[in-house]
């Protein structure tokens, strides 16, 4: 009755509630604790390290400033959504307007995107650091790490405003409930009325031509990186043990990109609640695991991190 009475009445919803596992009944409300945990996790050592590389001097040179922009990145990313998340579980606050929808998606999608931005120039760092050792400050002072941040920047920002924009054009009257647990951007677009083809296009064009094309571009760099390491024969293990978890979070991270991609996009199995599993783990899932991986298994920070650990246990005894 509300379909049809929003269409005859050319009405177009602007308020929206966000019903994410809300077939779960009652137990939703204990999925706080595991999405809380993680949002502790990575909240707290995101922070961490964002400190650590400000305030020590011998984590100033640029691989450490880059994985301090991704740690930084790493910490807004979770905020965009979870709060809120959070909120509807405990609380069942689960309205959105189309504004406050439309403005989701927009910062969800550029965060994240500037993630694999910067894990590209982070390969690139290595690339010069391991096959060019002799010009890499020349490719890597700030001057053009700037070149190298703003080209993607711009690329991200007018892909995702014309893909938020063309969804912000959409009348939405086929109902006002998105079955998730925050605004994705085919998660709204499902319940627009007439044709929405130009939408799905701008949505998997956009997803090419960033995560899938920077994750190409970081496999590359890897090969390359790998193959000058073992052709020179020094340290081999080291260069393939300090790559290979790099590689193995951007893979399972590109993998949960494209399944909630094209869950939205083709006929399958995939039930509503674990889309919106692979939906939050996607966005969750780097923002947890950068800081140890980045962080953790970097001998610099790492001892950084002991220094500062003494120093507390010394002033607590």
């Amino acid at each position: 009755y509300t379909e049809a009475w929003t269409r005859y009445h050319n009405v177009s919803f602007t308020t929206f509630q966000l019903n994410g596992f809300s077939s779960l009944g009652e137990w939703r409300r204990f999925l706080f604790i595991p999405y809380f945990l993680m949002f502790l996790l990575c909240t707290t050592a995101n922070s961490f390290l964002i400190f650590l590389i400000i305030t020590k001097r011998a984590l100033h040179s640029p691989m450490f400033v880059l994985i301090g922009l991704l740690a930084v990145v790493d910490l807004l990313m979770p905020m965009i959504f979870v709060p809120n998340m959070l909120l509807m579980f405990l609380f069942g606050w689960n309205q959105i307007s189309l504004v406050g929808c439309l403005m989701q998606i927009f910062w969800i999608q550029f965060v994240g995107t500037l993630q694999s931005g910067l894990l590209l120039l982070m390969c690139l760092d290595r690339f010069f650091a391991i096959c060019r050792p002799l010009s890499y400050h020349k490719h890597m002072q700030a001057a053009n790490v700037l070149k190298f941040i703003i080209a993607p920047l711009i690329r991200n920002a007018l892909l995702n405003i014309v893909v938020v924009s063309l969804a912000g054009r959409l009348n939405f009257c086929m109902k006002n409930e998105i079955d998730h647990c925050f605004c994705e951007h085919m998660g709204l677009v499902q319940l627009a009325c007439g044709d929405t083809s130009v939408n799905n296009i701008a949505g998997l064009t956009t997803a090419f031509l960033i995560p899938t094309v920077d994750f190409m571009l970081i496999a590359v760099s890897y090969v390359i990186i790998f193959t000058s390491v073992i052709k020179s024969g020094k340290s081999s293990s080291k260069a393939l043990n300090t790559c290979i978890t790099h590689i193995i979070v951007i893979a399972v991270t590109l993998v949960l990109v494209l399944t909630a991609f094209l869950s939205y996009r083709t006929k399958n199995n995939v039930s509503p609640n674990n889309r919106i599993f692979i939906s939050t783990m996607y966005v969750l899932f780097p923002s947890c695991f950068n800081p140890i991986i980045y962080g953790v298994r970097t001998k610099e920070i790492r001892l950084q991190f002991l220094k500062i650990f003494k120093r507390v246990k010394i002033l607590a005894q």
